[in-house]
């Protein structure tokens, strides 16, 4: 640091220069951790006072500078530390940078995974409820919404105090235990059999949002025709005896299907062809046989009110699905690309589709033609989104359109149920087919979900020579339709001998919205 110099020729010049004040100057030197004090006092009364203050100056500053130094060695500890601080091995830094690193990442899947969780819960509410209540009369817009917006609520209390245990806490091949009752357990701390990179309580969450939608989607076959208090209850028990333990055994620890960590069947489902799917269209059916048809079909037409409000809807469904397929990656790698292509492609080409045999079929192409199809790609490759090349896709979309055309325009009609909505024309018969085509495009290039003792890929579908893995698919799809027949056979017997399950005459003709709600949906 600069140092500052004052030269006087004589003691009269400081006398009169300074005869007015005293001054004390002080100039401090900084050399490697010591510290020099010089306290210079210049007094301008007498050169003997002069003396006598530079005497005691000089004496204090010998105990400044005993003070200073020890100060200044104490300071100087710091600098010995970073020092042994910059010593400290490479190994040892990179370690942190490593775990920095792993923050971040299980950051970045935290984040996917609850925007997916946003983006399922809005397949149900507004996606469902405006697909499905364009689809109606007007005189059941209101009840056919109601229906998708109040699961939303019924099932997220079921799952909190008592579903997501009995999905996916440790329990046997068919079932979980009650080791997350009332969420204990459930928190900040990642589950591994799960997912290692964020909460459990995160994953939790994203399964509670397809546990929602499940239910809903077997509203579509009993539209227009069922109490809304005989609903509740059926969905509230539907959940628990068929839901969950589907769930558990598809994707839960030790579950019978499933593929990672079970001891059964080893079932290829990457986001819900069995669990979602299968389940509810099959249940859909059922309900539409138990419930019987609606009054005057299918001798009175009856058109959906609003194709328009479908459309949105579908667009909505389109969107989300891709949290529900890309997010049950359960990562932001990768896979979750892989799965997001997946999606869109099997949804256009399942459009194309549907659209192609409706306009040789009738000579035009219909609005309403062209989002089922693109609902029924979505659902067949809902459960080899993970697991197939965007190429295989693509043919997965377009035969799913194709067929799923066949189911709703001819097969509904040779035997003549009443699906109002073809909840099993699209989600029964798209899931199982989805499942079959899983377990023969399924590709180890993809997801190389079997691995031999070394860690190498072992073949996984019937492309990679896997012929076994089909057969497989085939059991786990029986497997789900025995237990929704029978659960939802079963549930509707009770629900109906306590509560009664249709609604009277009366009331279906006026329309549901008046009669179960006491509001209409247009006034106008």
């Amino acid at each position: 640091m600069p140092v500052l110099t004052a030269t006087c020729q004589s003691s009269s010049c400081v006398r009169s220069i300074f005869s007015a004040f005293p001054i004390f100057l002080y100039l401090f030197k900084w050399d490697g951790g010591s510290d020099v004090v010089v306290g210079v006092c210049i007094f301008a009364n007498s050169y003997q006072g002069y003396r006598n203050m530079l005497q005691k100056r000089c004496l204090l500053g010998a105990f400044s500078l005993l003070f200073l130094f020890s100060a200044g060695y104490a300071f100087a500890q710091p600098e010995i530390i970073l020092e042994s601080e910059s010593a400290i091995s490479d190994e040892l830094r990179i370690a942190r940078l490593e775990a920095q690193v792993e923050a971040s990442a299980g950051a970045a899947d935290n984040a996917w995974i609850l925007v997916c969780s946003a983006l399922v819960l809005m397949m149900t509410g507004p996606g469902l409820a405006l697909f499905y209540g364009g689809l109606v009369r007007k005189k059941n817009v209101l009840s056919t919404m109601m229906q998708s917006f109040m699961l939303m609520a019924i099932v997220t209390v079921v799952w909190a105090i008592v579903g997501f245990s009995l999905a996916f806490a440790p329990g046997n091949a068919f079932i979980g235990g009650f080791d997350h009752l009332f969420m204990n357990g459930v928190g900040a701390v990642p589950d591994p059999d799960y997912a290692s990179t964020f909460p459990l309580q995160t994953f939790m969450v994203f399964q509670l949002m397809f546990a929602i939608i499940t239910p809903a989607l077997i509203t579509g076959a009993f539209a227009e025709r069922m109490k809304f208090s005989a609903m509740v209850a059926f969905m509230i028990l539907w959940v628990l005896a068929v839901y969950c333990p589907l769930a558990h055994m598809v994707w839960g620890k030790g579950g019978f299907l499933n593929v990672f960590t079970g001891n059964g069947i080893p079932a290829l489902d990457f986001a819900g062809g069995t669990v979602v799917h299968i389940s509810s269209g099959v249940s859909a059916l059922v309900c539409a046989l138990f419930l019987r048809k609606r009054l005057g079909y299918p001798r009175e037409p009856m058109p959906p009110h609003s194709v328009v409000l479908s459309t949105v809807g579908a667009c909505l469904l389109w969107i989300g699905w891709f949290g529900f397929n890309a997010g049950s990656a359960l990562s932001s790698g990768s896979l979750a690309t892989s799965a997001f292509v997946a999606t869109h492609f099997s949804a256009a080409a399942a459009t194309l589709g549907w659209i192609v045999v409706e306009w040789i079929r009738t000579g035009k192409p219909s609005v309403l033609g062209a989002i089922s199809g693109s609902v029924a790609g979505l659902v067949a490759v809902t459960p080899a989104a993970g697991f197939v090349t965007p190429m295989s896709s693509l043919l997965i979309g377009f035969v799913s359109g194709a067929f799923c055309y066949f189911m709703v325009a001819k097969v509904k009609g040779w035997f003549g149920y009443d699906d109002s909505l073809d909840a099993f024309g699209i989600h029964g018969a798209g899931g199982t087919l989805g499942a079959l085509l899983t377990g023969i495009f399924a590709t180890s290039a993809i997801n190389g979900v079997f691995t031999n003792d070394g860690g190498e890929a072992l073949p996984v579908g019937m492309v990679d020579g896997n012929v076994g893995q089909f057969f497989n698919q085939a059991a786990a799809v029986l497997i789900t339709m025995a237990i929704a027949v029978v659960g939802t056979y079963v549930i509707l017997k009770i629900v109906n001998a306590i509560l009664g399950l249709r609604v009277h005459a009366d009331d279906e003709i006026g329309g549901l919205d008046l009669s179960q709600h006491g509001e209409e949906g247009y006034n106008m």
